[in-house]
């Protein structure tokens, strides 16, 4: 069987689906195109056909150009620059040596990991040299390879003389490092990365510094919570030794209202007038109140006078002198309870001492008040005769009248005034006084009943 040439058929197909859309070249023209003169080949007119009504697009042409890489302005400069980062660092390390008496000093760990920074800034350069428009984290790539008990070991002074002999060293070496003609632009560049180093070591600085503050806040925090709980043991002495308490001698509690606003800046205030006044101070703001322990003064009053600045309008209290911080919860809880009873005392100064409001925090219901009141009063008034308890007892009585007690008593108005006298010796409370007299007839009258309550 004949094997038929299906070619011509095929493209005449394809003309034809291609027809309704193109214009169809002149015959004469596409006669001209055949394989001779006067013959004319059916598939050659087709293909011309095609090529005219259905055009295929031509292949892209690719070019071997290759993008070149963008070439650094001061190549040379930089590749110097990267030979010679070793030995600068090197000698920045010794010019610390030579200049820095506390880096002699330091443990061979801690200058260890100084050299490294050095290494690392001095790299840092040279990456930011090589590409001095990309944003990049300097803190992290100096300051990354050394620990963070580094920014505890050394200070922050420390700090930027180590960072000022790394760039002085660098400096000092621009001349040999720099291609000819590139010095400027070399120190140029060292001058703008020695600002950025600067911003870098405030930033990593005020951070350690932020973490310490919020540790220590934490640690304060708890230390004030255990004295205001009577849970004071060792362990709060020695959190309170980490946050520089010296255990001073005499040390007593103030309390009063916090006023509105940041804490934080409560709390810096009282330290700045604990620094004025020459005290340590552990203090907080705990709900709506403000908690100092001061230590440092055998004067309450004075010490409450000294930090009443920062506290919100409204009682201040200051509790009794205490040897030390483990007695610290006696001070509190009496500052505490003369706080909760200050409202009964409307003509109270500001500050006041919790000793001052004993019959307010009596008749609040404060046991350790009734119990100071009578060991402190009426005992020793027992104790010096029944004359001097009857003496005051008739004297209250009668209105603080002297020729009134006299009367009642038989005696003359000068045994009552020296009688008198000598319960003021005895108690430290003047009984001619208002407030003292109020505060001894409480007394008269928890001693009494505390006579009532003994067994027969």
């Amino acid at each position: 069987m004949p094997r038929l040439d299906a070619g011509p058929r095929v493209a005449a197909g394809i003309a034809l689906l291609c027809a309704p859309y193109v214009h169809h070249a002149p015959h004469g023209k596409a006669a001209g195109r055949g394989r001779g003169a006067g013959t004319r080949d059916p598939a050659a007119h087709t293909r011309v056909r095609m090529r005219q009504s259905c055009p295929v697009p031509e292949p892209e042409t690719h070019t071997n150009e290759t993008a070149t890489p963008d070439i650094h302005p001061h190549a040379a400069t930089l590749k110097r620059l990267e030979k010679s980062s070793g030995s600068l660092a090197a000698q920045a390390i010794a010019r610390m040596d030579e200049t820095l008496p506390w880096y002699r000093a330091m443990p061979p760990e801690n200058r260890s990991w100084i050299g490294l920074v050095a290494q690392a800034g001095i790299a840092a350069f040279t990456e930011w040299f090589r590409h001095p428009d990309a944003p990049q984290a300097i803190s992290t790539d100096v300051f990354g390879t050394a620990p963070r008990e580094l920014t505890r070991a050394i200070t922050l002074r420390q700090t930027v003389e180590m960072v000022r002999t790394t760039i002085e060293v660098m400096e000092s070496a621009i001349d040999e490092v720099a291609a000819p003609g590139d010095e400027a632009a070399l120190r140029e560049a060292l001058l703008v990365y020695a600002r950025e180093i600067a911003f870098a070591t405030a930033q990593v600085y005020a951070q350690a510094a932020e973490a310490r503050g919020a540790w220590d806040a934490r640690l304060e925090s708890l230390v004030v919570n255990a004295v205001l709980s009577g849970e004071v043991d060792e362990g709060a002495v020695s959190r309170a030794a980490a946050l520089g308490w010296n255990a001073p001698e005499h040390v007593c509690v103030v309390l009063g209202t916090a006023p509105d606003g940041d804490s934080e800046l409560t709390v810096e205030a009282i330290r700045r007038a604990a620094r004025h006044a020459k005290l340590q101070v552990l203090t907080g703001v705990l709900g709506s109140r403000l908690v100092v322990i001061a230590g440092g003064s055998n004067n309450p009053l004075a010490v409450a006078r000294s930090l009443i600045g920062p506290f919100a309008p409204g009682p201040v209290v200051a509790g009794p002198v205490v040897p030390d911080l483990l007695a610290a919860t006696r001070s509190a809880q009496a500052a505490a309870a003369g706080l909760k009873a200050c409202s009964a005392w409307q003509d109270a100064p500001r500050p006041v001492l919790a000793d001052d409001l004993l019959p307010e925090r009596a008749i609040a219901g404060d046991p350790s008040a009734r119990e100071q009141l009578v060991e402190e009063i009426y005992r020793p008034l027992e104790e010096a005769g029944s004359a001097l308890l009857e003496t005051l007892s008739v004297y209250l009585e009668q209105a603080s009248s002297l020729e009134g007690a006299a009367r009642m008593l038989f005696v003359h108005p000068n045994t009552v005034r020296y009688r008198l006298r000598r319960v003021t010796d005895v108690t430290g409370w003047s009984p001619s006084d208002v407030r003292s007299a109020f505060t001894l007839r409480i007394a008269l009258i928890l001693g009494r009943l505390a006579e009532g309550d003994l067994p027969a």
